[in-house]
């Protein structure tokens, strides 16, 4: 019996004939995917050490969308470590320039993704490398005052589309966010987005979040700008009228079942480090 297509197969499909939209939305896939990395043995002490295969394109390491698909080009039960795609490549280039720099690492390595089924594509080292500047998307602060808040308007599908994914993997970080257009002193105008009801020390990676939204949707960026008002403000009332609102998932529960926000892959919690 052949197995589902992933979701990671779906935005690789869309990918192949689709333009620059489908390849910016299967990296944003990639990111938000939980991959199963191939190790040569088990993780030690926070570390860990992928099996390199070397290939035309250079060493590659071995990244599967299920757990399945790994054991299955392993031919058996194998060790692996379990991360997001976002921690996996930072993880790879951060492994990169700690060789460069004489302190251990692997050097430079590339990604093969899901070989053998539909989704298989190999990422060559400088792909990960782009992939992982991609990723890190700057956060600047502006001081403009806010003069008007209006409906949204004009925004492309690709943006929304972005939002929602990036949003939905927030879970606890914050109860809504609302979208509205924004005029400030000295006649700009753009869009703004206000989060409501944020979790303690989540602003930075709320920001980053809708950062990188904007870059996988194809906006340049700076195009969004992004707002934490405080519970009283009356920029809620404002909100309540004529913004867009996304309602962002509860927080997963702990076992004693209080929340426990969780932000998958946006902070990996001191990941696992190249051997």
């Amino acid at each position: 019996m052949t197995a589902a297509p992933t979701p990671l197969d779906a935005a690789h499909a869309a990918m192949e004939t689709g333009g620059d939209a489908a390849e910016r939305a299967f990296f944003a896939r990639l990111a938000d995917t939980e991959m199963f990395l191939l190790l040569k043995d088990e993780p030690k002490s926070g570390r860990i050490a992928p099996r390199v295969f070397p290939l035309d394109e250079g060493p590659v390491v071995l990244a599967f969308d299920r757990e399945d698909r790994l054991s299955g080009f392993a031919a058996g039960p194998a060790p692996y470590a379990a991360l997001s795609g976002r921690a996996l490549v930072r993880m790879l280039v951060q492994g990169a320039a700690e060789a460069e720099c004489g302190a251990g690492g692997a050097g430079a390595l590339g990604l093969g993704l899901n070989l053998g089924h539909p989704s298989a594509m190999v990422l060559p080292a400088d792909g990960v490398a782009w992939l992982a500047a991609a990723l890190d998307v700057p956060v600047t602060e502006d001081t403009a005052r806010l003069t008007a808040l209006d409906p949204p308007r004009g925004l492309p599908d690709a943006l929304l589309e972005a939002l929602d994914r990036h949003l939905a993997r927030m879970a606890g970080l914050a109860r809504r966010a609302w979208l509205a257009g924004a005029g400030y002193d000295g006649g700009s105008a753009g869009h703004l987005l206000a989060f409501e009801d944020i979790a303690p020390g989540a602003e930075a990676t709320l920001a980053r979040a809708t950062a990188e939204a904007l870059r996988f949707s194809g906006l340049e960026a700076g195009a969004l700008d992004v707002v934490f008002p405080a519970p009283e403000s009356p920029i809620w009332a404002r909100l309540e009228r004529v913004a867009l609102r996304f309602d962002l998932p509860d927080p997963p529960k702990a076992e004693d079942g209080s929340a426990t926000p969780v932000a998958p892959g946006s902070d990996p919690a001191k990941p696992p480090r190249l051997r």
